[in-house]
């Protein structure tokens, strides 16, 4: 092993948390913001959705990125504005009038970075270690991402709600918010600046303007398409995602949404503790659990556990719509794990999909909502649940999630999916 002036101990862990706390902001945070900002449950789940479009993009400038080297200084670059647009966020929510759509474009700057980060982390860690080290230190990349994700998401909306009690306003309550979150993120940028070194595996620079990076990616996207029964695996894959890409934002409005709505009433405290800690824990708990199922028993055994499981977690929303309890805060974080260890048991469906897709491209990726297939797959119905939502009422659209799921498993039997990626396998 190559001996590291900081041990990959200290700054795996380091790059993990500067790469999911701005992230936790922009999935999660971001649309009780457009919530209480103004905008209604329509407009919060496109500005939601919108703001996946940079984890989309970051596929085209691939080649670009891996061409440029200097990864220590790009990371350094791309934290320090980070940090700036998390405080820019912080000053302007300060402001007495706050635009939900320009709010939104604060947002989509911040998502860009975060993708770029992942990009540029991505690229450091491949050549920072090589793929023996790889192995070591891949359960240390993902427990560190997972334990940043338990330990943001559901802290930053509690800390929230308890601004917005103290402070009787929510403005001032985001506005301090905002500023913790850019403070805490300086640290780790200070840290990283610290840590981080140069890769020992080094490649040349080569310049690559963005329209020839994006004829790489075009390219690399024609070879793929090219593949045996790859619209058969898109659409498959793209119906087993479905019911969670329009739960991912309903699911919170469901929870705030007085009773008389149709929803629970929850404060933000409740959908800190119950969406933002315990989901998260869940989420993250069903990952790691279906992970190592699929490295003990094979994608091939698995792969029907995953698909089943995956879109069992509607079922626990309709269950709540169906027969509500507001009052039972012990249930509806029951209920909200169950969803949730789903979602992340059964995310890991997607593995084998990208695998014969993407091929290896991204091995090193601990979250598969980051890829940007899957993040393609999902961002229109994310966009649009909104909209879908408030016209069918929550009972009637949990139910449609519900049954969405008999389609995806028609669809693979019929495309054959799982004997293509079992061939694949072997």
């Amino acid at each position: 092993m190559v001996k590291h002036r900081y041990s990959p101990w200290i700054w795996i862990p380091s790059l993990c948390i500067a790469e999911e706390i701005p992230s936790a902001v922009v999935m999660f945070v971001a649309l009780l913001m457009f919530l209480q900002f103004g905008a209604d449950e329509t407009m919060a789940a496109l500005y939601s959705g919108l703001l996946f479009l940079p984890w989309v993009m970051k596929s085209y400038f691939h080649s670009k990125v891996r061409k440029a080297g200097a990864f220590k200084r790009n990371l350094h670059v791309v934290e320090l504005l980070m940090f700036v647009c998390l405080m820019g966020i912080a000053v302007y929510i300060s402001e007495a009038k706050v635009q939900d759509w320009l709010l939104f474009i604060f947002l989509f700057v911040l998502s860009f970075l975060c993708a770029w980060h992942e990009l540029l982390s991505r690229m450091y860690y491949s050549r920072m270690l090589y793929p023996r080290e790889q192995q070591l230190f891949r359960n240390t990349k993902m427990l560190s991402s997972q334990l940043t994700l338990v330990v943001t998401y559901g802290i930053l909306l509690i800390v929230a709600g308890g601004f917005e009690v103290f402070f009787r306003s929510y403005q001032k309550a985001w506005a301090m918010e905002s500023s913790l979150v850019a403070g805490g993120f300086l640290v780790v940028f200070v840290l990283n600046f610290v840590v981080l070194q140069n890769p020992h595996v080094y490649n040349r620079h080569q310049h690559e303007s963005l329209v020839e990076a994006v004829k790489t990616e075009l390219h690399s996207f024609a070879r793929f398409t090219e593949k045996p029964h790859v619209l058969g695996m898109v659409i498959s894959l793209f119906l087993l995602l479905l019911p969670q890409a329009l739960l991912f934002n309903t699911r919170v409005f469901f929870l705030l949404e007085s009773p008389e709505g149709g929803g629970l009433g929850c404060s933000v405290q409740d959908v800190g503790f119950a969406q933002g800690t315990i989901g998260v824990v869940a989420f993250s708990l069903g990952v790691v659990i279906g992970r190592a199922m699929m490295k003990k028993f094979g994608q091939r055994a698995m792969f029907w556990d995953t698909a089943v499981v995956l879109t069992l977690s509607p079922l626990a929303y309709w269950l709540m719509a169906r027969y509500p309890q507001p009052d039972n805060l012990l249930l509806i974080c029951c209920m909200t794990f169950f969803a949730q260890i789903c979602f992340g048991y059964g995310l890991n469906v997607c593995r084998p999909f990208i695998i014969y897709i993407s091929e290896q491209r991204y091995r090193n990726t601990t979250n598969f909502l980051y890829v940007p297939l899957v993040a393609s797959l999902m961002v229109v119905p994310m966009a649009l649940s909104g909209w879908i939502c408030t016209e069918l009422g929550y009972e009637a659209f949990f139910f449609a999630c519900v049954i969405l799921a008999p389609l995806a498993w028609m669809l693979l039997v019929v495309c054959k999916t799982k004997q293509i990626l079992l061939n694949d396998e072997k």
